[in-house]
């Protein structure tokens, strides 16, 4: 049981952010017995029942902010985990009263995770709940976003993870649209579940020219365009329905230039010759421009082909 608390010496938490209604007493340090732990005072049970005190208490919350952390020692601390109830109760009552700072630290998040593999399942849905109900703001965080996508793939519970998918999908812009939603955005799509990747199509739909413009953006339309079929038509259809002038910018730009490619050369490949002569016409009028931009692959396919008017 020492190790706990060796591990659990280095973890500092900020300010609990508001996520149970009733506050719990201040509980004061249990009477040290001799060294300068902040957690052992000479009895396992004593230090464990107040230290789970200690956690769920907002008044000493501030003295749990992390400043420095080896990663050594949240893995000797994962490692407990599952091995008692006890250790688990304390655990999974530690992470939902400071659910926010935990998911969001870069560290600590692992430990979550680890919670939703070993945790009995009652305790498993009550921070799947917590995950749906703060999907998007981890999604838009530095660190919560990585937590949320090991999340996304270890979750097999079909109907939490469907919720979870449909939650991401229905985002899809909002999220695309941001430095670290976009990755969750990516992530997803990587799964290649099609219902979810459709409905991430479908709520891009008029948004694929400037989210191409992007370059994590780019990404994205990409991916949506190796999906093939009925994705990848909408995309293209994306494409061919902005302004010859439109086109042409995305073409000579330094992400877009990959997505047009990228478009000619799957609907070449997979012979749906009326989105690619359909590119192709909108294009050539400025393949000289195109001529101009270094590193563009897309003059040399519009030099390859003739496109009858």
């Amino acid at each position: 049981m020492s190790t706990i608390f060796n591990a659990l010496h280095e973890l500092r938490f900020g300010p609990a952010r508001e996520i149970m209604n009733e506050e719990p007493p201040a509980i004061p340090p249990p009477p040290s017995r001799g060294g300068d732990s902040l957690f052992h005072c000479g009895d396992p049970e004593l230090d464990l029942h107040w230290l789970f005190n200690f956690m769920t208490s907002s008044e000493d919350v501030p003295r749990f902010k992390k400043k420095s952390i080896r990663l050594q020692k949240h893995t000797e601390t994962e490692r407990l985990m599952g091995m008692s109830d006890d250790v688990d109760v304390f655990f999974f009552a530690a992470i939902m009263r400071l659910f926010l700072d935990v998911m969001t630290d870069k560290y600590a998040s692992y430990v979550a995770i680890k919670g939703m593999r070993v945790f009995q399942q009652d305790k498993r849905e009550l921070m799947y709940e917590h995950i749906l109900r703060y999907a998007l703001y981890l999604a838009r965080d530095k660190h919560g976003c990585i937590a949320l996508n090991e999340i996304i793939t270890d979750l097999d519970d079909p109907d939490y993870r469907n919720q979870l998918l449909d939650i991401v999908a229905n985002n899809a812009l909002l999220l695309s649209n941001d430095a670290y939603g976009n990755f969750v955005v990516q992530h997803v799509l990587k799964l290649r579940d099609y219902r979810c990747t459709r409905n991430i199509a479908d709520n891009l739909r008029g948004h694929c020219v400037e989210l191409s413009f992007k370059k994590y953006g780019s990404y994205i339309v990409e991916r949506l365009l190796e999906v093939g079929d009925s994705v990848m038509e909408l995309v293209v259809m994306d494409l061919l329905a902005c302004k010859r002038e439109m086109l042409m910018r995305l073409a000579r730009s330094e992400y877009g230039n990959f997505v047009v490619c990228k478009a000619l050369g799957l609907t070449n490949e997979i012979l749906t010759a009326d989105l690619y002569c359909g590119l192709v016409r909108k294009l050539m009028p400025y393949r000289h421009l195109l001529h101009r931009s270094p590193g563009s692959k897309i003059a040399a396919i519009l030099d390859s082909m003739h496109v009858p008017n």
